[in-house]
């Protein structure tokens, strides 16, 4: 990286009002993506988000031949020229999700080579889930130098998955594995969260045969073929609640609208508890900042639990409430790096095990900070949005792989929010 890098700027203490509308789920765009291999021809995907990782995952399906292009928010990815079944190191390690196009390679071409994933450093989330069920659906996994190789020249079977732990990301690569195998496959203790809902809808556009999305038992009858499809991506509902949490921290009255307020019940009870004003009319959620917020304990857990992916944002928050806060982090085992950088702001949390004990302060002040990952650096900046005097969030690629236009959104409701450019060696973050 030559010459600049940016960071983000906030002066605290200016109220946010008007309305936000979040774009398509990044957790669901990335998966539909990698389904569209499994059709030959050319499937539609609208309401799609211009965030890094789309990128990433669109340079994915171009290695391996296919034809992606996009038109505004609409991406067409034509499958029919795909001619490889290697996901590269380089692309792998710059985005976990790219390990998803594992289960739908095999199920097309019978074999896939697909390197180690990289991606948030979030702890090890193990990808051992999605080679066990790919292994009992009749693959032969093997690794050397780093990658994947999985094979299965006869095709797979329809088999029996029982999965250790609810995991996202072996729950789809299955799911997108079993749609073309022979016979009925059985996966349970799946996911259920709304983006597994969503790429169930995407499948069965395209002729697979699913049922129990939403459930921890997923049925899928495998069928001969896939069509290519259209989809339109549910809205995202980390983006939406990482909205509601800014109004909570600084709004007279903000409204979010996009996503569906049921997929996000207990973030949005939880911010009652806090204290906050929350109105949900229809598909429009609406806050206002209380002042300071009542102390909540949060426990992270899969869905329909409190998810992983609002945990730093409530943290940010709940420093500033009236009291101890504890939050318990059940799903990822270092997602408290971001603490770190709270301190820093005047924030008192102390980390012990998976627990973060948060008593809330009077005031947050801004500070030079680092962005530690995707959701952290989001959170910076809303804690930024609460300090007093300025914040420059370090970092900033990590927000801008998940976040389409924060800086953009929060300006258009009155944040003062900017990007600013640091003279690369010499930058305005020397702690």
């Amino acid at each position: 990286m030559h010459g600049m890098s940016r960071a983000i700027r906030i002066t605290g203490g200016h109220p946010l009002a008007g309305t936000v509308v979040v774009g398509g789920a990044k957790n669901a765009v990335l998966k539909h993506m990698a389904a569209a291999i499994l059709a030959d021809g050319e499937s539609v995907i609208r309401r799609v988000p211009r965030i890094a990782d789309v990128d990433v995952m669109a340079e994915v399906l171009r290695r391996l031949g296919a034809r992606v292009r996009f038109e505004g928010d609409v991406m067409r990815v034509d499958s029919a020229t795909l001619d490889s079944f290697e996901a590269p190191y380089d692309l792998v390690s710059a985005m976990r999700a790219s390990i998803l196009v594992l289960g739908p390679l095999v199920a097309r071409f019978g074999k896939a080579r697909v390197a180690m994933p990289g991606g948030c450093n979030i702890g090890s989330r193990k990808i051992d889930l999605h080679l066990k069920g790919l292994q009992q659906l009749g693959a032969e996994i093997t690794s050397e130098h780093g990658y994947i190789q999985a094979s299965a020249p006869r095709g797979l079977s329809g088999a029996h998955i029982f999965l250790d732990f609810p995991s996202v990301g072996a729950t789809e690569n299955l799911l997108m594995a079993a749609v073309q195998a022979h016979g009925t496959t059985t996966i349970e203790n799946a996911a259920r969260e709304p983006e597994i809902q969503d790429l169930v809808a995407f499948l069965r556009a395209m002729g697979a045969a699913i049922e129990g999305a939403g459930t921890s038992t997923l049925v899928i009858e495998g069928v001969e073929e896939l069509r290519p499809a259209e989809h339109t991506v549910i809205g995202d509902r980390i983006e939406a609640g990482t909205m509601l949490v800014a109004g909570a921290l600084a709004a007279k009255r903000l409204a979010v609208e996009g996503a569906d307020p049921t997929h996000l019940e207990l973030v949005l009870n939880k911010l009652a508890e806090a204290g906050v004003e929350v109105q949900v009319d229809g598909r429009r959620m609406v806050v206002a900042s209380p002042g300071r917020f009542r102390p909540v304990d949060v426990a992270t857990l899969p869905y329909p639990g409190f998810p992983t992916d609002m945990q730093p944002q409530f943290m940010a928050m709940l420093s500033l409430a009236d009291g101890d806060s504890v939050i318990t982090e059940n799903v990822f085992e270092s997602r408290f790096m971001f603490a770190d950088e709270l301190r820093r702001m005047g924030a008192d949390i102390t980390i012990e095990g998976h627990r973060a004990i948060v008593r809330g302060v009077e005031r947050l002040s801004g500070a030079p900070v680092m962005a530690p990952d995707l959701r952290g650096g989001a959170a910076l900046v809303l804690a930024g949005l609460a300090a007093e005097g300025e914040t420059l969030v370090a970092g900033t690629y990590h927000i801008e792989r998940g976040y389409e236009d924060l800086v953009g959104k929060l300006r258009s409701v009155g944040a003062a929010v900017e990007w600013v450019d640091l003279a690369e060696g010499g930058s305005g973050v020397d702690a």
